[in-house]
């Protein structure tokens, strides 16, 4: 069943990419993907290549895939081991969404991150009281780690 699914969005993804991403599997492995995303325009982020590892669970599309960036990013919503504080990764998933769709969601959390939800307080303070650093910090970290 997985498989199958994994399959269907792997030729989805390449019919149909979303913007400013790809995926595709490592290897002969297509439980383990590794994807990019160019930072959006309008974010500090821009110019920046940010790559992410994707693993499929077994029973995929029930649960979530686990999504993390291998890029090391300034973000209140992503912690210094990749993790994403993401709803749709974790308590809202539905067997709906596709790894276009999570992509997608990962690129606007670039844009527009969460401040409410962070997974690193002090950025997300950051972001909250003092934008001109925080944009200047995630530009320097994407020149530093990201092109």
């Amino acid at each position: 069943m997985a498989v199958k699914r994994i399959q269907k969005e792997l030729l989805d993804l390449g019919r149909d990419p979303p913007c400013n991403c790809s995926a595709g599997p490592v290897g002969d492995d297509i439980f383990q993907w590794q994807a990019t995303i160019l930072g959006p325009a309008d974010s500090p982020y821009q110019g920046g290549v940010f790559f992410l590892t994707i693993t499929f669970p077994s029973d995929y599309p029930f649960k979530p895939p686990k999504v993390a960036f291998s890029t090391k990013i300034y973000h209140p919503n992503i912690n210094s081991n990749g993790s994403i504080c993401l709803d749709i990764l974790r308590s809202q998933w539905s067997p709906a969404l596709t790894i276009s769709k999570v992509l997608l969601s990962i690129c606007s959390l670039l844009t527009d991150p969460n401040p409410d939800d962070p997974l690193v307080p002090e950025i997300a303070r950051m972001f909250k009281t003092n934008r001109t650093e925080y944009n200047r910090l995630a530009k320097e970290w994407t020149a530093k780690y990201a092109e």
